[in-house]
């Protein structure tokens, strides 16, 4: 409880943006990872979208990778703390709402104990009953304005790679967008594969696609070759019920679907 109370006093938010400007200057063994891996789908000049930036470390590295970047953040803090780290890079865009199907409005649900939010309570049910998040409190909230991948799109142009991590709500994200991009990333979870087969589905309906995955970070790929959305499902259903495992799906568009 008194950590909990600690992490919204003034102090406390002083000491992220201290570590957040730091972290935008020291560069980890992680990192350099992370500018390898990224490399394969970003390169100078390039769009991406970071959709779920939370407090910015792809950002960070997208930025590196020089490309133009639009950071979307819902949390006020955490928009703040990107700002306050990246602000000065002129490639830099950041978006202080939320992405979803529609625009609107929508309530953010943060916990007390980190970073972590979610526009799914669904999510949070299922990642707490798992024992995934069990000792999180996720008391606060946060009316946030919402936005759409086709308006973002609209606004900036055509991205090379989104990246989306949105903790339980990437098929509302990815609703929000009729048309093929390049690339782009999703998280998973075991206790929502459900909702990862769902946004299979929904982005074969969109054009033809190939996949891969790597696990938790560790900035590899599963698969030497990509393959289908039914194969990745298949292997994605065994990691069902292992509530310590979580990884991100790789999607490239092949070619548009005629309508």
């Amino acid at each position: 409880m008194i950590k909990s109370i600690l992490k919204r006093t003034p102090l406390y938010q002083a000491l992220r943006f201290v570590r957040s400007k730091r972290a935008a200057r020291t560069w980890t063994p992680f990192d350099k990872r992370m500018l390898d891996f990224y490399r394969q789908y970003i390169g100078p000049g390039d769009l991406c979208f970071d959709i779920g930036a939370n407090i910015g470390n792809r950002t960070k590295i997208f930025l590196a990778l020089e490309a133009r970047v639009v950071s979307v953040e819902p949390q006020r803090d955490c928009a703040s703390l990107i700002t306050a780290a990246y602000g000065n890079d002129q490639k830099l865009i950041v978006v202080n709402k939320a992405v979803g199907a529609t625009h609107g409005r929508a309530e953010l649900v943060i916990s007390d104990a980190s970073p972590l939010a979610s526009l799914s309570r669904e999510w949070i049910h299922a990642v707490q009953n798992s024992g995934r998040f069990s000792d999180y409190s996720w008391s606060r909230t946060q009316w946030v304005d919402v936005i759409t991948l086709d308006e973002l799109i609209a606004e900036h142009g055509m991205p090379r790679f989104i990246k989306i991590d949105v903790e339980g709500y990437e098929y509302e994200v990815l609703k929000g967008l009729t048309q093929p991009v390049d690339t782009l990333s999703l998280e998973f979870t075991p206790e929502f594969l459900e909702q990862t087969m769902m946004c299979i589905k929904y982005l074969k309906s969109l054009g033809s696609i190939e996949l891969n995955y790597s696990l938790k970070e560790s900035m590899e790929l599963c698969l030497d070759k990509w393959t289908n959305g039914d194969a990745i499902a298949d292997i994605l259903k065994r990691f069902q019920g292992d509530n310590i495992m979580y990884g991100d799906l790789y999607v490239r568009f092949l070619r548009r679907l005629v309508r």
